[in-house]
């Protein structure tokens, strides 16, 4: 049988954590900022982790290969 192949989008997209939940960075933060209030860029920062059903999507598709 063949192995299964890592998707390299969601690699780039998400991190595992050890309690294996999904981060990932807040959409709408790369450009085109200016035009956003003060308060809506400051609550973009960081990371935030993704529902419980979507992180195990994640960690199928990931196949065991997170940063």
């Amino acid at each position: 049988m063949p192995k299964q192949k890592t998707h390299k989008g969601t690699k780039k997209r998400f991190r595992i954590t050890a309690s294996g939940k999904a981060k990932h960075r807040s959409s709408g933060t790369s450009h085109l900022a200016s035009r956003m209030s003060q308060k809506r860029k400051r609550n973009l920062r960081g990371t935030s982790s993704t529902t419980a059903s979507n992180a195990k999507m994640i960690r199928e598709v990931l196949a065991g290969n997170s940063y």
